[in-house]
């Protein structure tokens, strides 16, 4: 979607992206994915050569997904925090489906601990294969309900 926008004497053209439901990503090679979302929990930090990465549970109110966070990614964010992802991608890295900011797209906190989620489905424990058909992922089968790397507390 595109908006004019007048500011003084200028006319010019922003495009407009539109916010997706975390039940709503698909694995892609774009950074195509702006969303709002609750940290749930965090990993602990760790090294990958001269980068730190760490594994958050984030969710909305329809999904929840593992969160890739990278090198001062890491510290900026806690449990609670409130993130609005824009141009994020969800790709596999290590075998294990994540959403990420990766190097186009940008992360920032606009609130903390007000936001309704639930905990599944977890998008990252679905079994996505590509359709040659229909050129894109589509679900094959659900590995788990919940995080298996951040289990529900009973």
């Amino acid at each position: 979607m595109w908006i004019q926008m007048n500011t003084s004497s200028f006319i010019f053209a922003v495009r407009k992206q539109a916010m997706c439901s975390l039940k709503d990503i698909v694995p892609a090679a774009e950074n195509i994915i702006n969303t709002q979302f609750i940290v749930l929990n965090k990993g602990k930090t760790a090294s990958e050569g001269q980068n730190k990465t760490c594994l958050a549970l984030v969710a909305d109110e329809t999904a929840a997904v593992h969160f890739q966070l990278w090198g001062d990614e890491c510290d900026a964010f806690e449990p609670g925090d409130i993130i609005r992802l824009t141009n994020g991608i969800f790709s596999c890295n290590r075998r294990s489906w994540v959403l990420r900011a990766g190097k186009r797209g940008k992360v920032e906190k606009v609130g903390e601990f007000t936001m309704a989620y639930v905990e599944t489905p977890n998008m990252s424990e679905i079994e996505w294969v590509h359709d040659p058909s229909k050129s894109k992922f589509v679900l094959k089968a659900v590995i788990s309900p919940h995080s298996r790397i951040f289990p529900p507390l009973p």
